[in-house]
């Protein structure tokens, strides 16, 4: 069996999908790319058993066969070779893998494919649902650094997804902020909800073209099957309940402050400097035109205050906050001018863009965080 493959383009596919491939696969045969060959056409796939991707790239054959490829001698090789056609020999009866090329020859030794666990398929009981590839992308983007890396809390290590025939609504929250990215240009023909994990969505993330394409999404009670170009990608849902999370959303904000968004993150990220390691607690006092960013380290007695000049209307008010989560949140909203509104200062702050995208109700919380008692 054997078939030929430009060099560039068969990295390129396998580039995209190797980051399911863990270092220490729960079962050896994991280690491997499966390799489906059918005339004119590659068939990859990669899988840690919780997700899958699978790519087709085009080839020169005229043969059928399956085998599972070492991935990381396969990909460094290629890494190495300049663009040219490989010709990949494939013995069934040992499973060698040699690849011939304008520079040599490289032979290494592949697996039998019936060992390689078989990729859930939809079923009769699932759902579907599609999306602008590029909806989709910047629906995960928005919400994926707000994940929870707590394995004791399954539900919040992804993002939940909620359709309903009016929109639907991405979530991610790790309890100390909150990201909700709702879009009503795409709607479901029933009411659901799935939990898709961190892992799949930033391989997901990797995989969707940078050219606008759509993408059919599957789900059953089990898994999400997405479709979109040559990738299929198959991932386990967490099957957990996700927190009620419009109960932390205050309701009734009456103090806003609008401010520009570069400025205040610049502001930030210098005060930051000067706070304590530990808490990484900054100070908000808020007055008049005017917002004073503070921090202080007792242990090394560093200090620092800035005054950013801003429009807000409410009472005045001082406010903590962990300066990591709120960069984090200010680099992922994509606006000139951001409003912050306060309710009380033992109350979480919501963070929303002036420039609201195009069918997107964006929505981003953090917690407050208590303050020392400096001055």
């Amino acid at each position: 069996m054997n078939f030929l493959v430009s060099s560039t383009t068969l990295l390129r596919q396998l580039n995209g999908i190797n980051g399911v491939i863990t270092n220490n696969p729960v079962i050896p045969i994991l280690e491997n790319f499966l390799f489906e060959i059918e005339p004119g056409k590659l068939t990859v796939t990669a899988s840690d058993l919780e997700t899958s991707v699978v790519a087709e790239v085009a080839v020169e054959s005229s043969e059928s066969g399956r085998i599972a490829v070492p991935a990381k001698i396969l990909l460094d090789t290629l890494k190495n070779l300049p663009e040219q056609p490989v010709n990949f020999i494939i013995d069934d009866e040992t499973y060698t893998i040699e690849l011939s090329s304008d520079n040599g020859r490289y032979k290494l030794a592949g697996e039998n494919a019936a060992d390689f666990p078989r990729v859930p398929e939809p079923d009769g009981n699932t759902e579907k649902i599609e999306m602008n590839s590029s909806v989709l992308g910047r629906a995960v983007a928005k919400t994926l650094f707000a994940t929870s890396n707590d394995e004791l809390r399954p539900a919040m290590t992804g993002v939940y997804i909620n359709m309903s025939d009016s929109n639907v609504t991405f979530v991610a929250t790790d309890g100390h902020r909150l990201v909700k990215c709702q879009r009503v240009d795409v709607v479901a023909a029933k009411d659901a909800s799935i939990i898709i994990p961190k892992k799949s969505l930033n391989l997901l993330k990797n995989v969707i073209p940078s050219e606008t394409l759509d993408v059919n999404m599957d789900y059953n009670s089990s898994n999400a099957f997405f479709s979109f170009g040559n990738i299929k990608m198959v991932c386990r849902l967490i099957d957990e309940r996700y927190p009620d999370y419009n109960n932390v959303i205050p309701l009734d904000n009456p103090n806003k402050m609008i401010i520009d968004r570069s400025e205040l993150l610049s502001s930030v990220k210098r005060i930051a400097i000067y706070a304590n390691k530990t808490t990484h607690q900054i100070r908000f006092k808020l007055a008049g035109s005017e917002l004073q960013i503070s921090a202080e380290d007792l242990d090394f007695s560093n200090e620092a205050n800035e005054r950013l000049a801003c429009e807000y209307e409410g009472e005045d008010m001082e406010i903590g906050f962990n300066a990591r989560f709120l960069m984090e949140i200010l680099s992922n909203l994509n606006s000139n001018q951001v409003v912050l509104e306060l309710s009380t200062p033992n109350r979480a702050g919501i963070l929303l863009p002036v420039d609201k995208a195009e069918n997107e109700e964006l929505l981003m919380l953090v917690m407050p965080v208590m303050l020392n008692n400096y001055v």
